[in-house]
């Protein structure tokens, strides 16, 4: 395959439009790593300190530290990586330059106030393939850049909330032109045409319909021998009967066999625990909240990733496929997830994503809900 450039034209020009406060929008694999060094080696001196701030994930394989071999050494003598768990040690940091990757800056938390006092002293910029899926996700960006004063400002000018809920529940906004142009002012999109073609494959999968009528119709939990309390219980009992049924394992196994590398995400332990059943005869690998290792370098491996905990901050060039065991309530993580193997450095045209779903109304639901880029939502599910 053709080399690429070092940067491509979409990328100079993305870098020409970025500036302090923004954020530099590109989808997964589009290369807003290299254009946020390139912006800080063309606009700022030697002495000003580079702080990135990233998954944990991306600072342990020092994915960054690997950018960073093709620019000038003083970038590395004067740069600090460190995660987003820690960001609160650099609080008290004067007059250098931030790049926020893999934008956490929405909510209120403990990492969106240590967000706003480092911005207030220092230039930055965030790196972020989905910046926002409501307008409530940008109050802190566009506090920061001096829009508003505060969230209560925000929200007082924007944000209808449902009258005579128990708890602030935002029903809609107003005045949203006027978001719409903060927004516009301060996204900088990479804009390219991807050289890979994505492949998304359904394959039926059994489930076990007896009992998944009974927990529907009875509300109660067999696996426990109790009643189903609330909606996320009866949702959660629902996925366990489709996703452990052993036709899963069987296509993935089935697939193993032609592809002989792949990527495995799966939600739940009791997954991973049918995943780790088998011999697979090659090398597997996890990335989830009990062991995080590396993807395999073999011949012919499984790397098994848990979603939320492995879904960005690291890619893989080496094989064109993913499985997806069970479904992700998360449109945006379930893109991300995409994103780990559809790379611009990646030597393969056509990518291949396996997706194993059986007939039953919770997997057809969450199916049409990220078919319509849009998060499941369990309440509005139980109510159809």
């Amino acid at each position: 395959m053709e080399k690429k450039p070092f940067l491509d034209p979409d990328q100079i020009e993305a870098i020409r439009k970025t500036r302090n406060g923004c954020i530099l929008n590109g989808g997964t694999g589009s290369g807003k790593s290299r254009c946020a060094l390139y912006y800080f080696l063309m606009h700022y001196n030697k002495t000003r300190p580079l702080y990135i701030i990233t998954t944990a994930k991306k600072r342990d394989s020092m994915e960054w530290f690997d950018e960073l071999e093709d620019f000038p050494e003083w970038m590395t003598k004067n740069t600090t990586i460190d995660s987003w768990n820690n960001i609160k040690k650099y609080t008290k940091v004067f007059g250098a330059f931030f790049i926020f990757d893999e934008d956490k800056v929405t909510g209120s938390g403990a990492w969106v106030k240590a967000f706003l006092d480092i911005t207030r002293k220092n230039q930055w910029i965030i790196l972020s393939a989905t910046p926002g899926d409501c307008w409530i996700d940008y109050w802190a960006v566009f506090v920061a850049n001096g829009y508003f004063r505060n969230k209560t400002e925000f929200t007082n000018q924007h944000v209808i909330y449902r009258r005579f809920s128990k708890y602030p529940q935002i029903q809609g906004y107003y005045n949203t032109k006027k978001l719409e142009e903060y927004r516009d002012a301060i996204l900088v999109p990479i804009n390219f045409d991807r050289d890979t073609v994505q492949h998304h494959i359904d394959m039926p999968c059994c489930y076990d319909r007896n009992t998944y009528r009974s927990i529907g119709r009875d509300r109660w939990n067999p696996f426990e021998n109790k009643p189903i309390e609330n909606a996320s219980e009866l949702c959660y009992l629902q996925r366990k009967i489709v996703n452990s049924d052993p036709s899963r394992l069987s296509h993935v196994l089935t697939i193993l066999m032609d592809k002989k590398k792949i990527i495995v995400f799966y939600s739940f332990d009791y997954e991973l625990d049918i995943l780790l059943s088998v011999d697979y005869g090659v090398e597997v690998k996890q990335w989830n909240g009990h062991k995080h290792e590396n993807v395999p370098t073999g011949d012919s491996w499984v790397y098994l990733v848990q979603y939320t905990a492995g879904a960005e901050g690291w890619n893989c060039i080496t094989t064109d496929t993913i499985i997806f065991f069970s479904q992700q309530y998360s449109y945006k993580i379930f893109k991300q997830c995409c994103g780990r193997i559809d790379r611009r450095n990646t030597p393969f045209k056509d990518l291949y994503y396996y997706h194993l779903r059986s007939s039953a109304s919770i997997d057809l639901a969450i199916a049409r809900a990220l078919k319509n880029k849009k998060d499941f939502n369990e309440r509005r599910y139980l109510t159809l």
